[in-house]
Parts: structure tokens; sequence; C-alpha cells
């Protein structure tokens, strides 16, 4: 019992983390949510076979609220390129669809390095940025946008992120403030994790390995648990934002990441 309840203590702090960290650099808190829900199935016991989908399906069910708050918090400081948003409401959705249809089949393991190679590439970015880096002064014209929407909420789906990640990296590709990056990444985050979860959910239905409590591949009693300290914390991460300078705000991206992605290959190689 007493095990219990301080996995159900350490989920909490764990919320409070991610919270902060989806309102700091609006990536909807999956990054840090991922890793700690595969140490908390592992420590229940959960089969392998599913603990990755599982902690994927689990991490999307919490951005869905999280990203909201979040997101209404970067627009009370005038952040968040809406028109973007707009425009990326069907082609994110359908990239989510498309790489739903694909995770029952990819095993956990996969998921683990898209998630490392995704996540280490756009920490070099970040940490190293440099003027010569940037593609163009400006987002590109609405045919490639909704390109690059499609194939965010696609990768994004594997990652069981919120797509911050992602959108970071090509907003300030192509020129916008990280400020502005983080603010529309935080509402990005809405788009992708209502169907990738929903798409988890299905995927997972009805499988014989996953523990009680679950609908499909989310674990309610671990969203329970999560998601109020989560988004009771997203105001403060997003005001803390909007104190820091820009390049301050893309270091402390790059090494969240890179903190992230060697968490989670020690856990493989452990």
């Amino acid at each position: 019992m007493m095990e219990m309840i301080l996995l159900a203590l350490a989920l909490g702090l764990a919320g409070c983390l991610a919270g902060v960290l989806a309102g700091l650099f609006g990536i909807g808190g999956g990054a840090v949510l991922v890793p700690i829900l595969l140490a908390a199935f592992g420590f229940l016991g959960v089969d392998p076979e599913v603990s990755a989908h599982l902690a994927v399906g689990t991490s999307l069910a919490i951005i869905i609220p999280t990203a909201v708050r979040s997101y209404r918090a970067h627009r009370g400081q005038g952040a968040g390129n809406a028109e973007l948003l707009r425009r990326w409401r069907l082609w994110v959705p359908l990239g989510v669809v498309a790489a739903s249809t694909i995770v029952p089949f990819v095993s956990g393991d996969v998921l683990r390095i898209v998630f490392a190679v995704v996540a280490s590439v756009i920490a070099v970015k970040m940490l190293f940025n440099r003027e010569g880096w940037t593609i163009a002064p400006d987002l590109p014209r609405e045919g490639a946008q909704n390109g690059v929407g499609f194939g965010i909420g696609f990768v994004s789906t594997f990652m069981g992120i919120g797509g911050g990640n992602l959108n970071n990296l090509f907003m300030t590709s192509y020129g916008q403030p990280i400020h502005q990056a983080v603010a529309t990444s935080a509402g990005l985050g809405v788009l992708i994790a209502i169907p990738a979860a929903l798409g988890y959910a299905i995927a997972g239905w009805g499988h014989p390995a996953l523990p009680p409590l679950t609908l499909g591949y989310i674990h309610l009693l671990g969203a329970a648990l999560i998601i109020p300290f989560s988004y009771l914390a997203a105001p403060f991460g997003a005001r803390l934002a909007h104190r820091l300078e820009p390049r301050k705000l893309e270091l402390a991206f790059g090494l969240f990441l890179l903190v992230v992605v060697a968490r989670m290959l020690w856990s493989a190689l452990g």
C-alpha cells in the first residue's frame, strides 16, 4: 500500500513538471510523461509488449486538457499564430489518423527509437542555432504549410507528444521568434492529442496483455492522477516562458530534450 501511495505522489509531481514544461516550451508534456509512465508501468509489472504503447496513449490523453490550458495562458500574453493553427485544423489530424493506422503494427522499440532520434535533432538545432540554419525569413506558402502540418501530426503520434517539439523546429527554422513558436505549439497539442488519443484507444481495444483500468492503450488511473496537476501547473510555465530572453528559452529547451533522451536511452540499456 505504501508503495502505491508513493507511486501516486510521484505521478502527481510528474504532472506538475509536465504542466510547467508544457507552458514553458509548448510541448504538451509528452516528452517528460512518456519516460515517466514507462518507468511507472514497469514498476507495476505491466507486460513489456504493451508498456510503450500504453505510455504513449496515456500521455496523449493527458496532453488534451494540459495543452488547452497552456494555449489559453499564452494567448493571454498576446502570443500564438492562430491563422496557422486554423490552417492546420484539418491537415494535422489527418497526419494523426494516418499514423494511428500503423501504430498497432509497430514495436515498442521502434517507438522509442523514433522519439530519441527526432528529439536529438531538435535539441541540436536549439543548442547550436546559427543564423545560417534559418531556411527563410518567413513561413512557406500554404501548400507547404499543409504538408508540414500533416507530417507533424504523423510523427508526433509515434512519439506520443503534442507536436510542440516539431513545430518549434519548423517555425524557428523559418525565422519565427521562439516565443511565437512555443505559443503556437501549445495550441497545436490540442489538434494532435484528441485524434491521437482516440486512435490509441481504438488500436489497443481488447488487447489481452493490457492491465485493468485501461481504455485501449490509455491507462485511465494514470491519466486521472496526472491531469489535475498538469492542468493547474501549465499557466506557471507559460508566464515563465515570456519572462525569458529568446536565446535562453532555446537553450533551456535544447538541454531539456537532451536530458529526456539520455534518460530514455539509460532505461533501455538498463
